[in-house]
């Protein structure tokens, strides 16, 4: 097998070991490229259908190209999709500066999901090359009762043997893709044809490299306007991923403080 095809049986074998093993899971959708990928590998993990909930907490700011995206792949590879609202920004902790403040939005729409469904599962496309934070993760994660993080407290994952019994009442993160790269996840979108949102490609010399809300997202400089021309500029590039996520710029403790409280 090549890179890309040792990164997809990795993958396919996580979902198929947390739908065996979990009672009630879900994929949360993200509609980026890396929950793209991420949908792609469970309709390949399951014979071309996802046997769980596709979930879009739903900020209500997200940009119309994704809503688009969304309401036509939704239907196309019929998702059970599950579309939750997010809490007002009245609802979120004051004291984070203003962008974590409208991201941890999603972090209390997740928890009002949780609380509508009961799962004890939730997919989440997040890789550890995105962030320093992201990078301390384990495939199959713990959260507290209220959602919440203990870094200082995640299971060793030895030989791909992992701890899936979440605490009573709690639930685990499932993390199938947290070994990819950017270049990993841009390459193997290249491979299999996965449809992305316009955005990603360079207009105007200008693209976006991570998407989330419109109000807290910038695009960065860039005339890579195909996929091969994303991987190129990857290989050269060092500007962070995130670099368009006005979060990223705000306290240093920001992100890490909206992941303790369950952030994704």
């Amino acid at each position: 097998m090549d890179h890309l095809d040792q990164l997809e049986a990795q993958s396919i074998y996580i979902f198929r070991e947390a739908f065996g093993r979990l009672k009630k899971i879900a994929l949360l959708w993200s509609l980026g490229k890396d929950s793209n990928v991420m949908i792609w590998l469970a309709r390949k993990a399951f014979f071309g259908r996802l046997p769980f909930p596709a979930l879009h907490v739903d900020t209500g700011k997200k940009f119309p190209e994704m809503y688009r995206f969304r309401d036509h792949y939704g239907k196309e590879w019929d998702l059970d999709l599950r579309v939750e609202p997010c809490p007002p920004i009245d609802a979120v902790d004051p004291t984070l500066p203003p962008a974590a403040r409208s991201a941890a939005r999603k972090t209390e729409g997740l928890k009002m999901a949780l609380a509508k469904y009961g799962f004890d599962g939730l997919i989440a496309g997040i890789r550890r090359d995105e962030e320093a934070t992201r990078a301390k993760e384990r495939v199959f994660s713990p959260r507290g009762l209220e959602g919440n993080w203990d870094v200082r407290d995640q299971p060793p994952e030895f030989w791909d043997h992992f701890n899936a019994s979440p605490p009573q009442g709690a639930h685990l993160r499932i993390h199938p893709i947290l070994h990819w790269t950017e270049s990993d996840i841009w390459a193997y979108t290249k491979r299999e044809n996965i449809p992305i949102i316009p955005l990603y490609l360079s207009q105007n010399g200008k693209r976006y490299r991570s998407l989330g809300d419109q109000d807290i997202t910038n695009p960065v400089a860039s005339n890579a306007s195909t996929i091969d021309e994303i991987l190129i500029e990857l290989e050269q590039t060092k500007v962070p991923e995130r670099s368009g996520r006005a979060l990223d710029h705000e306290t240093e403790d920001a992100f890490e403080r909206l992941r303790v409280a369950g952030y994704l």
